[in-house]
């Protein structure tokens, strides 16, 4: 979770505004000038001669000789307003590794938040960390996080996307502990994990030091000025220097793994549990950093199973594929450099791949990718203008991803990207050029991109040759209080994206939207107000009105961490030689009424077409959630989602989704978490025409031991099981069961 959108934001977060009414305004808007931005302190970084131990106790001699840096300034809710607790980082170096003592004073030390827990999931504990733009570009940072128990949490913001992606897994080490008068935290990172300029004279980092003190409020201490409606937070960072000569050894990893998994099915109650036996599949990972600014990965027979297994979706009122996130180690290093406005990389495309090899890197201006992947099957996503699905080809297919980004400046970045797929009788070419512009409340993204493809006579495509381009511009504005854009897409029936996930083509959409942000004084219980919307209209290729829409939504910030959302529009579509007029409304919110539980739900409702009958209804869509900390090492995750349509006297269809998970961290390494998902759907089949199912029931869990040392070398145990019932098998039975093992080690040579 991204952490510096307010945790568990909805959907929505960033809602363009609906209105023209935003156009009319924006002449005041563009009026406005820009806070002048604050000087950038420039902090010297001394190298000590000792290490330290990691162990949350800030006694070791290096402190004494490091760099002292204050956390002054409260960013959220307040206006860079003096922080109301002190917050203090020493900072040093050796010669190969990065140093942090973070010392953070509190008042009431027993109302620090804080639980032991698995990776990337400390988002609602008391925490602090820091911002590195090892570059000094304003394009790229790391950041890595503490809890007070030194659970780590480690990310990648990209700025030209805002986002902050957690799938990335650096090897550091920390430790915290509370005290009597707050906590105290240890930080250790080696220049192996970073990449960085490749010189030998002194390095200017951007950095930004922070903590983050949930309370009433989620509250935020930094390091630096953050001006509200900031386009780009790493412009904002103040400046390291030193680590002049700095060493990141061999910086060579090898990680061999072996994966076992038992797995076995029956088709009846009454049948016989039949499998293949025991798969024992070894394989290798590589990495090597040859330079500090260049990585190198190689994998042979990788073991890409899940460990964590996807959040439950419901897929039944929608005619598009489902889109779930990439949790595979090898794709998720460096993902960052892949990324344009259009997804031509959905890395799961490549779903078994017998060898792959990846490379990023930086140089001067200059930033690129590589990928190439033998895969065994061949997953491809068939769209179209009012729908898309995934066929399959019995077939190995060869892969390869290439991205090339160059900096004409500090504003302005231009790239190009490649894609090229190919098996039997089967190819995809993708291939072009995109470029961004940013420089204050002014951002401009475009992208050009064309295909070529030929698909063998088996899927029963259509057309097997298909050719096209696909087109992306957009415009947007941001200051402290007002915000806008204006979006072009335009893709051709013919593009395909095999290897990405563009699921919609044979149209062009235009978006225009904007909003205005309230910001309360001070002290007032409500910190901020927002209005945001967005009108669009999309057209098939040919011309014919496929959608027009409006909506707006209007959203607060409260006590508690609370969070409140209500808003809704108006959508007209085509479906089935058809035009529908849909009337919408919803409702979001999430609140942390107790220390320990973080609770929410999502509301929608309103006219809504039910697709496999062609006709309309009254929907009611209800998705609550719950987060609940027990104790000192005890998560409880509940999401439940109840969908029902009501039409022609009758209920077209009912159905629920639970996903439950329950995890208990028994200390900094070991881990035991159960999963269960469940879904049941009924539908009336005197409402609808074609064929429907009448009752389906599918319930999954899964038991999960883990054991890591650090992210890549640890010990996996699991059992999972499955069953359903339909129409013809009216009791839920198991009908999958597996148990799976895997091993993996990670050696870095001296």
């Amino acid at each position: 979770m991204p952490a510096f959108i307010f945790p568990g934001a909805p959907r929505r977060a960033v809602l363009p505004f609906a209105l023209v009414a935003a156009l009319l305004t924006s002449q005041a808007a563009l009026a406005q000038q820009p806070a002048a931005p604050a000087a950038k302190v420039v902090h010297d970084i001394p190298r000590v001669s000792s290490d330290i131990v990691v162990d949350g106790v800030l006694d070791d001699a290096a402190w004494a000789n490091a760099a002292t840096i204050d956390l002054p300034y409260e960013v959220t809710p307040g206006d860079n307003t003096p922080a109301p607790v002190k917050t203090t980082v020493r900072v040093a170096y050796t010669e190969d590794a990065l140093l942090l003592g973070f010392h953070a004073e509190d008042p009431d030390p027993k109302q620090i938040r804080a639980h032991l827990r698995d990776r990337d999931s400390l988002y609602t504990d008391d925490f602090v960390g820091v911002m590195l733009d090892t570059f000094d570009d304003q394009r790229r940072a790391y950041e890595f996080f503490v809890n007070p128990h030194g659970v780590q949490a480690d990310l990648i913001k990209e700025e030209a996307t805002g986002n902050e992606d957690d799938s990335w897994d650096g090897l550091w080490t920390s430790a915290g502990r509370i005290t009597d008068t707050g906590y105290d935290v240890e930080v250790r990172i080696p220049f192996a994990t970073l990449r960085f300029r490749d010189t030998d004279d002194v390095r200017r980092w951007g950095a930004t030091f922070l903590r983050i003190h949930p309370r009433a409020y989620r509250t935020q201490y930094f390091s630096n000025r953050v001006e509200r409606g900031s386009r780009c937070l790493t412009c904002t960072f103040d400046k390291l220097e030193g680590f002049q000569g700095v060493k990141q050894g061999r910086n060579l990893e090898i990680t061999p793994t072996l994966t076992m998994t038992l797995a076995e099915d029956r088709e009846t109650p009454e049948g016989k549990w039949e499998g293949e036996g025991a798969d024992f599949e070894p394989g290798v990972d590589v990495a090597w950093a040859p330079t500090p600014n260049l990585t190198l990965n190689g994998t042979i027979n990788p073991d890409f199973s899940q460990v964590e297994t996807d959040q439950a979706q419901l897929d039944l009122n929608t005619s598009f594929a489902l889109f779930f996130p990439e949790k595979r180690p090898f794709f998720l290093e460096g993902a960052d450099y892949f990324t344009t406005p259009l997804q031509v990389l959905y890395t799961r495309q490549i779903a078994d791949p017998d060898y792959g090899l990846r490379t990023t890197g930086r140089a001067g201006s200059q930033a690129y990718g590589a990928i190439v992947a033998r895969d065994a099957s061949t997953q491809i996503l068939v769209p179209g203008p009012l729908s898309s699905s995934f066929r399959f080809l019995e077939q190995e297919a060869n892969d390869f991803v290439g991205r090339y980004r160059y900096d004409l400046d500090e504003h302005t970045s231009v790239g190009a990207i490649s894609t090229y797929r190919s098996g039997t009788d089967y190819k995809n070419a993708v291939g072009g050029i995109d470029a961004r512009y940013q420089k204050d409340e002014h951002t401009v993204r475009a992208q050009w991109l064309t295909s070529d493809s030929e698909y063998p006579d088996g899927l029963l495509l259509p057309d097997t040759s298909p050719k096209g381009d696909a087109l992306y511009l957009n415009y947007s504005y941001g200051s402290r209080n007002w915000k806008g854009n204006a979006t072009h897409v335009d893709i051709d029936p013919g593009f395909r994206s095999d290897l990405g996930f563009i699921s919609q083509v044979g149209y062009h959409k235009d978006t225009l939207g904007g909003g205005h942000t309230w910001f309360t004084p001070k002290g007032t219980a409500i910190t901020r107000v927002e209005f945001n919307g967005d009108w669009d209209i999309t057209h098939r290729s040919d011309g014919l009105l496929l959608e027009r829409e409006v909506e707006g939504y209007l959203s607060m910030r409260a006590p508690r961490q609370g969070y409140y959302e209500i808003g809704g529009g108006n959508r007209t579509r085509f479906w089935n030689d058809q035009y529908f007029d849909e009337t919408f409304y919803s409702a979001y919110f999430e609140v942390v009424p107790l220390a320990p539980m973080k609770i929410g739900a999502t509301f929608n409702g309103g006219d809504q077409l039910d697709l496999r009958a062609s006709r309309e209804g009254r929907l009611i869509d209800i998705e609550p959630f719950m987060q609940l900390d027990i104790g000192l090492g005890v998560n409880l995750n509940l999401n439940y989602t109840w969908q029902r349509l009501d039409r022609d006297g009758g209920t077209a269809f009912d159905a629920d989704v639970v996903d439950a998970r329950l995890s208990w961290q028994m200390d900094a390494h070991q881990r035991l978490r159960l999963s269960v998902q469940a879904s049941d759907i009924n539908r009336d089949q005197a409402l609808y025409t074609l064929p429907v199912m009448q009752h389906s029931r599918d319930v999954a869990g899964q038991l999960l031991y883990s054991y890591k040392v650090n992210p890549r070398t640890a010990f996996y145990a699991g059992y999972s099981e499955g069953g359903f019932s339909d129409d013809q098998i009216r009791d839920v039975f198991s009908n999958t069961r597996s148990v799976f093992l895997k091993f993996s080690y990670a050696w870095q040579p001296g």
